[in-house]
């Protein structure tokens, strides 16, 4: 067979080989299929919140059936499987890609299944980690990063709030102002909506094409556009970049590990654009003591009691506290999700430092393709030069911009070296 003819069948065998992977994949909606429904809601408050919230692994069979047969849905991920060993052989970069998301998919099914029993909790840790993780041998945990931020949020504790920090903007502005501004990022006011909705836990959600923002709120300025950056030009832009390649269409679809680099860029880009504030940094890290907590055998009232102290009303309490616990029951583990924030941004900062320190700069826009993982990007970055991938049309300018990220990060290759103790012991004089 002539090469052209050669090469023809492989792009054909990848894009078939994805699309089964996009369309089996298609019912599995997690978080829909962890959520509590209003009448739990209701119930604790009308006991005062003295009642833990009635949750067992019957609640999730009854209240919240799966839409899909589990073991049928297994079975094609690994017919899946399979078939990108017969057809595109056991050493394939883009199939080692294709066979873990057939794997993370079949275990966030068993995941699924394990609802309201320890074994929720233990596949949660597989997939999206532990509190107690390190990073390398001898490394902080996000647990000690959650320690630090509480101990530096509070020194400077009211000394950074502007105007920008009020709550003067109801649902339906916000929802006008992002809209106008992604229509502009976007170039195309039809390709993205931003939309009410009540059906939510968290203050904004992005879709497939849409971003969903929770009704009968009042938000900043600051957090407004931190839903720009983060749910518009990360998570629509990587979705849009993704549906957009002709042969890896399984781009546009994320496993957990992808939501672990997903979240994780979406605070970068809160950080590089300064979008980010101290009360956001409280609200991630707090995440991450929350599920510490859970971890460690505390209970739903604990970690409800935990961010009350933090200063908290009772609504926005009870609804973090979920965040933790669904999926799980309320003196069972957590649903460990909310680790990707923080780990992610870890991961993807300390890889933009050894890109640039190795000289591997133009993988960076790759992490805009779509719905990637830093695992992937050499094998994608060889997709790239082999013309199976199309470059990412969206990439923040912080991004696009290779010259000015990579000067960013030669200074932090080297400010690390220094020991900021002994810093503070020569700067003490000039910080009294």
């Amino acid at each position: 067979m002539p090469n052209g003819e050669v090469e023809k069948e492989y792009k054909v065998i990848i894009f078939d080989l994805s699309e089964r992977i996009v369309a089996t994949q298609k019912p599995l909606r997690i978080l829909d299929a962890l959520k509590w429904d209003d009448e739990i809601e209701a119930y604790f408050f009308k006991h005062h919140c003295k009642k833990l919230p009635p949750i067992d692994a019957e609640y999730y069979l009854k209240k919240n059936p799966l839409s899909f047969d589990p073991e049928k849905k297994i079975s094609e991920f690994h017919e899946i499987d399979r078939s990108i060993r017969r057809s595109l052989g056991q050493y394939s970069g883009v199939g080692s890609i294709m066979q873990r998301m057939c794997y993370e998919y079949t275990r966030v099914i068993q995941m699924l299944q394990a609802r309201g029993t320890p074994r929720f909790t233990e596949i949660s840790q597989e997939l999206y980690g532990s509190s107690s993780d390190v990073f390398h041998v001898g490394a902080p945990t996000l647990k000690d990063l959650a320690t630090l931020a509480a101990s530096t949020l509070t020194k400077i504790k009211d000394k950074v709030n502007t105007d920008a920090d009020d709550k003067v903007y109801t649902s339906a502005e916000c929802v006008a102002m992002l809209s106008e501004r992604l229509a502009n990022y976007f170039d195309d006011k039809d390709q993205v909506r931003v939309e009410l909705s009540d059906g939510i836990i968290a203050d904004a959600a992005a879709g497939a094409d849409r971003i969903k923002i929770h009704d009968g709120l009042m938000f900043s300025a600051r957090e407004i556009r931190t839903f720009e950056i983060h749910e518009g030009w990360v998570h629509l832009g990587t979705t849009l970049n993704g549906m957009a390649q002709p042969i890896c269409t399984f781009l546009s679809k994320g496993p957990p590990s992808s939501t672990v680099t997903q979240e994780g860029l979406a605070i970068i880009m809160e950080i590089f654009t300064f979008s980010s504030y101290p009360d956001r940094v409280k609200e991630l890290t707090n995440r991450i003591n929350a599920v510490n907590m859970a971890e460690q055998g505390a209970n739903f009232f604990d970690v409800f009691e935990f961010f009350r102290e933090q200063g908290s009303n009772e609504y926005d309490s009870y609804q973090s506290t979920v965040r933790v616990f669904r999926g799980s029951v309320p003196d069972g583990g957590p649903y460990t999700k909310d680790l990707s924030y923080s780990k992610g941004f870890i991961l993807i900062y300390n890889y933009l430092r050894l890109a640039v320190q190795r000289g591997l700069i133009k993988r960076i826009p790759l992490l805009f393709v779509g719905k990637t993982t830093l695992e992937d990007l050499h094998i994608l970055s060889d997709l790239m030069d082999e013309g199976i991938l199309v470059p990412p049309k969206y990439i923040p300018p912080q991004f696009a911009d290779l010259a000015a990220v990579s000067a960013w990060m030669i200074y932090s290759l080297f400010l690390n070296k220094l020991d900021l103790k002994r810093l503070a012991v020569d700067f003490r004089a000039m910080l009294k």
